[in-house]
């Protein structure tokens, strides 16, 4: 199995939320994830990383919805590389 954190996630790349460290990110954004449906087990695709030298943020596909995320915080999800 390969794994890989969601901010080296290849763009394009279907993948697998098998961990999520909830403590290394604000409660706030944890609560906000959270609400629009990002926990283990869902599949999560990177569609687009900022142009600026830290790539922020990432563009990412959860389910049917793109939500934004900092790097920091795709940092903390750990993904399964679908086949």
């Amino acid at each position: 199995m390969d794994f890989v954190q969601l901010d080296h996630l290849p763009l394009g790349q279907p993948a697998i939320v098998r961990a999520i460290d909830w403590t290394a990110m604000p409660e706030r954004e944890g609560h906000r994830l959270r609400s629009l449906g990002l926990e283990e087990g869902v599949a999560i695709e990177a569609l687009h990383k900022g142009i600026l030298f830290w790539k922020d943020p990432i563009a990412v596909r959860v389910g049917r919805m793109t939500i934004a995320l900092r790097r920091k915080v795709a940092a903390s999800i750990l993904c399964e590389m679908a086949a």
